[in-house]
């Protein structure tokens, strides 16, 4: 018996090392809770991962088929398996996952069974993929609250999705229409994000059931403003909607422009740039709509330029940064800088002071005449 027991102490030991060490390839936390193997060249999953791993990083690798691997690690609540080579969401993922990437992959189809036990999942990021069709079934991905399927190949907005969506990004796609009935569910819906698609028109009442929204992107799309039939719906929609837009329609307010795409990233960063118009700084500052009281404490606040020269054409550009954390906590900035054309600047500045000289230098003439006359005389 007393040889028994320092044994078992020695073999308990030992598989407490082996389930906490730190695979050769990664790098981990002090407690082996963070594990990141992003950039390693990997081809399959790294052996001697701690079970009760919470954050997992696979990042930049080749990674092309990881099916019922994930499986074991069953209190997993981040994992990032962005720019790999995978072509579905890998089988059995632990429903314990809070945040899933999956962006820059060869993903084609999202299929129900891919998101069907995901009841934990609060982000969602499959942006600058192939898919072409989302399905989605209900009662599932109850708790999701930030989509990101920007930077595909969809026709039209995928329908079904959980109501419990506060963020929806399905800009840079290709799409043409809005289904009837695919909004009608997203009371919850505050940031939409449409920009860079091929919307020509939207069906009556499309964007009616949007009752919590506070900002939507329409830019950099074919909107057919000739035809009022075609965009009247949206028109009227967009001047009574209490939600900030950028890129309306037919340029029907101020805040209307084109959307460009400032860096990769998705939701995260989109811009919008103006034509260079002289418009008067309250325009450039105060985007609320008439008889709207001002935004307080808590809210977006802009941050406006200084008063532009209205002598000098004047180029501004609007920024909207949305940044999403893990504790899904969002924060919505309005950045706006005034750049002043240097041609023009120039141009007033060498005028304004060539005007003294010029006179000095034609009364010393006028005075080296009369000295001339007087000398003859």
């Amino acid at each position: 018996m007393r040889d028994c027991i320092p044994l078992s102490c020695l073999l308990l030991f030992l598989g407490g090392g082996i389930d906490a060490a730190c695979p050769p390839a990664c790098s981990c936390s002090d407690s082996h809770r963070e594990v990141d193997c992003s950039s390693r060249s990997l081809r399959r999953l790294p052996a001697g991962l701690e079970l009760k791993v919470h954050t997992l990083n696979l990042s930049c690798n080749r990674l092309s088929n990881l099916d019922h691997s994930l499986a074991p690690y069953t209190h997993l609540r981040t994992l990032d398996l962005s720019h790999n080579h995978l072509g579905h969401l890998p089988a059995s993922l632990p429903r314990s996952l809070w945040e899933l990437r999956a962006s820059g992959n060869r993903i084609q189809f999202l299929e129900k069974n891919d998101t069907a036990y995901q009841w934990n999942l609060r982000e969602l990021d499959l942006s600058h993929n192939r898919l072409e069709r989302a399905v989605f079934i209900n009662n599932t991905l109850p708790g999701l609250q930030a989509l990101n399927l920007s930077h595909n190949h969809f026709w039209t907005v995928p329908t079904n999705m959980p109501p419990s969506l506060e963020v929806l990004d399905l800009s840079h796609n290709s799409l043409l229409q809005v289904l009837p009935g695919s909004l009608d569910r997203l009371a919850s819906l505050a940031r939409f994000y449409l920009h860079a698609n091929r919307f020509s028109a939207v069906r009556e009442g499309a964007f009616d059931g949007l009752d919590s929204l506070r900002l939507i992107t329409l830019g950099d799309n074919q909107w057919m403003c000739k035809d009022p039939h075609s965009v009247g719906y949206l028109q009227a929609w967009v001047t009574r909607t209490p939600a900030r837009v950028l890129g309306c329609p037919c340029h029907i307010r101020f805040t209307c422009g084109e959307a460009h795409l400032t860096r990769t990233g998705g939701w995260h960063f989109a811009s919008y740039t103006l034509p260079p118009l002289l418009l008067p700084e309250k325009a450039l500052t105060d985007t609320r709509h008439p008889g709207e009281t001002p935004r307080t404490a808590g809210k977006p606040q802009e941050d406006g330029p200084s008063a532009p020269d209205m002598d000098t054409p004047t180029d501004v550009a609007f920024t909207v940064e949305e940044v999403v954390t893990s504790s899904t906590r969002r924060t919505t900035t309005l950045r706006t800088r005034s750049v002043k054309r240097a041609s023009h600047g120039l141009g007033r500045n060498t005028s304004r002071g060539l005007v003294p000289w010029a006179t000095l230098a034609i009364c010393l003439n006028i005075l080296l005449l009369i000295a001339n006359d007087l000398l003859n005389y």
